[in-house]
């Protein structure tokens, strides 16, 4: 049951992502990208191979969807996919595979989230925004754009992880 709901509230935030894309061009040092929150935040008894190609769809569809260059979500997702179970050892140690849980902010704390976060919301950018500039922009642009998309997309992140990792039977 969890995993349906999680993937439901996934394809509504690849659909907001394809929003963001066509009509939410606020500055060209902004890159606002949902993908890397709910690429690594899939459930962890999925293997690395299924992420990835769920990335990988994933970001072909906002490519396709979007107003992006085809394939260029589908290249900075998927190196997400690749790296999110050694992120879940590396931020959260080994017990998230012992226990085969989903990782929330309520068990392992905010400030590991938001550095969990910040290592998908970092790899994506560096890649989307090295592959979007092709060596024609300046180093300053390229930084600047990545400072201010990465604290804006940690931000983003962050409540949208709070929301995606809520254990409702809770309540």
């Amino acid at each position: 049951m969890r995993s349906n709901r999680f993937f439901l509230i996934y394809l509504c935030i690849v659909a907001l992502q394809i929003l963001i894309c066509n009509y939410l061009n606020l500055s060209y040092y902004l890159t606002l990208s949902l993908l890397p929150v709910i690429v690594i935040l899939i459930p962890v008894r999925y293997s690395t191979i299924a992420a990835m190609l769920i990335a990988a769809a994933s970001g072909f569809v906002v490519d396709i969807l979007g107003d992006g260059v085809l394939g260029l979500n589908m290249l900075a997702i998927t190196p997400v996919a690749l790296a999110r179970k050694g992120l879940l050892s590396i931020v959260f140690g080994q017990e998230v595979f012992a226990q085969n849980e989903d990782v929330t902010i309520k068990k392992y704390g905010i400030i590991k989230f938001i550095g969990f976060i910040a290592i998908a919301q970092a790899l994506f950018l560096l890649i989307y925004i090295l592959a979007d500039g092709a060596g024609t922009r300046p180093f300053w642009f390229n930084a600047l754009r990545f400072g201010i998309s990465l604290v804006t997309g940690i931000l983003v992140s962050l409540f949208i992880a709070d929301n995606l990792t809520k254990d409702y039977r809770e309540r």
